[in-house]
């Protein structure tokens, strides 16, 4: 598919990281991963995602931190992004997620999900 949609995956488990990315791309979507938010930021930067899927709790930068880095940032402050995380309160975390889902995630809500993110 020449226009997918481009997703960044952000969290700091490999196999979460390869699930979803395969859940997406099975779905015609083009993924890219980062394990944490330092990472993260620099390719969201990069390649401008359309939706980013955010793990709050990763190593050596958050992803609320990530979050709020850009929210801040002009180029980057309409790109919708679905938390997903095992951290209780996370709701609290994000000012405007465009959903929230637990850990383990139910693939057919976090597909419903995306497909709405993206219209």
């Amino acid at each position: 598919m020449a226009n997918a949609k481009r997703i960044l995956i952000v969290d700091d488990d490999a196999d979460i990281r390869a699930y979803l990315s395969s859940l997406l791309e099975d779905k015609g979507y083009t993924t890219s991963t980062a394990e944490d938010g330092a990472e993260a930021l620099k390719k969201v930067r990069q390649e401008k995602p359309d939706l980013v899927i955010l793990d709050l709790m990763m190593p050596h930068q958050t992803g609320t931190d990530f979050y709020r880095k850009i929210v801040r940032d002009k180029g980057l402050s309409d790109t919708p992004v679905i938390v997903v995380s095992g951290l209780a309160g996370r709701e609290l975390a994000l000012k405007e997620p465009a959903a929230v889902f637990d850990k383990p995630i139910d693939p057919d809500e976090f597909i419903a999900a995306v497909e709405k993110c993206l219209g």
